[in-house]
């Protein structure tokens, strides 16, 4: 679908109704002008951005089956037979896999015996199999995004999977008219509940959810390792005489800045 200039699908917030935190993190990554659009706004592009959005789901389908795989195995350790589950349940996750997928079952030993060891070894070696393509896909993620827009992966807590997602979610210059429409769209926006006396809003639960983790995966990062969101977080928290998670305003800042610093495209 191409829409006309000015096309609203719904009324958002108004960009004084955003809070910071989540729209900063947007103002670092594209131009003030690449978000006004004038013209015919276009359909997401391919190409490039179809690549990684291939990418992105592959890897993503083998992360969520690794976990599928890892809970697997632990139900089989869990029901093994005592002598071969005492074996297996002290060690870590990692060690468990590495162990389970060097088992050798013997003639000697029960049917039952065999046979869980033989379901033990294939799992723990599909988990292998499913790790090292996930980081093969990530490492031709990485190289792609270090392609496009290498720029992203410079700034504090962007890493190559967060940025390939907000390549992908932002397609190209103009799909957004403003910073405000690029938070409503990865649903960082917040949407009024006040009542009364009391001003509040609520969170958004809408929006592009895949690039609402992205964000939120910067913030957590950006929270331990970068001094200014630290600062800003703690004097958050001590107006709230309480320490509380990070903020909807957070994300929203943040999203504002990856929004309007360089251009994603």
């Amino acid at each position: 679908m191409v829409n006309p200039p000015g096309y609203r699908l719904r009324a958002w917030p108004c960009r004084s109704q955003v809070p910071e935190l989540w729209l900063q993190v947007a103002r670092e990554v594209a131009e003030p002008e690449a978000l006004t659009s004038e013209h015919l706004i276009h359909p997401r592009r391919r190409g490039e951005r179809e690549a990684l959005r291939v990418l992105l789901a592959t890897r993503q389908g083998a992360v969520e089956a690794t976990t599928a795989a890892i809970n697997h195995l632990k139900a089989l350790v869990v029901s093994a037979p005592d002598d071969l589950r005492a074996e297996i349940r002290a060690l870590g996750s990692n060690a468990q896999v590495a162990y389970c997928a060097k088992l050798r079952d013997r003639p000697a030993q029960s049917l039952e015996h065999r046979m869980t060891i033989r379901v033990l070894r294939s799992t723990a070696q599909r988990i292998q199999t499913l790790r090292a393509e996930a980081k093969a896909l990530e490492e031709e993620i990485t190289a792609l995004v270090s392609a496009i827009k290498p720029e992203l992966l410079e700034q504090v807590g962007i890493g190559a999977v967060s940025a390939a997602q907000i390549l992908v979610s932002w397609s190209h210059p103009g799909r957004f008219r403003s910073e405000a429409a690029f938070a409503a769209f990865a649903g960082t926006a917040p949407i009024p509940a006040s009542s009364g006396l009391t001003n509040r809003h609520r969170l958004n639960r809408s929006g592009d959810r895949q690039l609402n983790r992205a964000l939120h995966t910067i913030i957590l990062v950006r929270a331990r390792v970068d001094p200014e969101t630290r600062t800003r977080e703690g004097s958050r928290r001590r107006a709230a005489h309480c320490s509380v998670p990070l903020s909807g305003a957070s994300v929203s800042r943040e999203s504002r800045l990856i929004a309007s610093r360089e251009s994603v495209l």
